[in-house]
């Protein structure tokens, strides 16, 4: 926790959001998975629309866990977690499906279909969601357009860099015009200024109203973008300073 606390020097409180504008609500959440492992311990925090936070800690400190409970790809073993007004513990079946379809979801290995051209995967969401071809075929080019990779849509993702390969997962997670986006270590295979490019995208979408939260480890990083930071230790979450205090 050095470095950490070197980045963020002390526990901050923090005012509640209105409720009217609350995206994320955390209220004493924790996880124990089956082995007995806590990887979440009361967890107390909001995030508001349109803001733009980070979650980061070392290796095992509970940041991939907590994003797996917004998504609904794990449930909290107690506390309460809402989404845009959802209490999480209330959504199951085809509710769980709508709500994840208002989520854009972006990992540090991209997931893409490598048999599928750039345009094929940037549509798969809306595919799912049963949005009319000619609106799949405006939303994909507006994303791809927006990530700098219209030229790119017939191309296969295999035959691009790393980075234009996370910037079809960031396409892909963009295009139904999701009001939360949360992305998972997002340049963790990328050098530091194709990193800082990346966030710099993500950074856009919180100006246009959307609401990011995202998972990293990298400290030099967030220091330059100087975004609100929850730090997490062994699943505790042991500081949230405001932007205005990362130095």
């Amino acid at each position: 926790m050095t470095l950490i606390v070197t980045l963020l020097p002390s526990p901050v409180s923090r005012l509640p959001s209105p409720v009217s504008r609350l995206v994320i609500h955390f209220d004493s959440v924790s996880k124990r998975y089956d082995n007995g492992l806590d990887a979440l311990s009361g967890l107390s925090f909001e995030i508001g629309a349109g803001e733009m936070a980070f979650v980061t800690g070392h290796s095992g400190a509970g940041k991939s866990t907590l994003l797996k409970l917004i998504a609904l790809i794990e449930r909290p073993s107690h506390g309460t977690i809402r989404v845009n007004g959802d209490d999480l513990r209330k959504v199951r079946g085809r509710r769980a499906a709508r709500l994840r379809r208002g989520i854009g979801m972006v990992f540090q290995d991209h997931r893409l279909l490598m048999d599928r051209s750039v345009a094929a995967n940037v549509e798969l969401p809306l595919v799912i969601a049963g949005v009319p071809s000619d609106e799949r075929a405006r939303r994909v080019r507006a994303a791809l357009d927006k990530v700098g990779l219209l030229a790119y849509e017939k191309q296969p993702p295999i035959h691009l860099s790393t980075g234009e390969q996370q910037r079809v997962g960031i396409a892909r997670a963009i295009v139904a015009k999701p009001s939360l986006i949360i992305a998972d270590e997002p340049t963790g295979n990328l050098d530091p200024q194709l990193s800082f490019d990346i966030m710099q995208l993500f950074a856009q979408f919180g100006e246009l109203g959307t609401t990011v939260l995202i998972a990293s480890h990298d400290l030099a990083l967030l220091k330059r973008l100087k975004k609100r930071t929850l730090v997490l230790d062994h699943g505790k979450l042991v500081a949230d300073v405001p932007a205005e205090e990362i130095a």
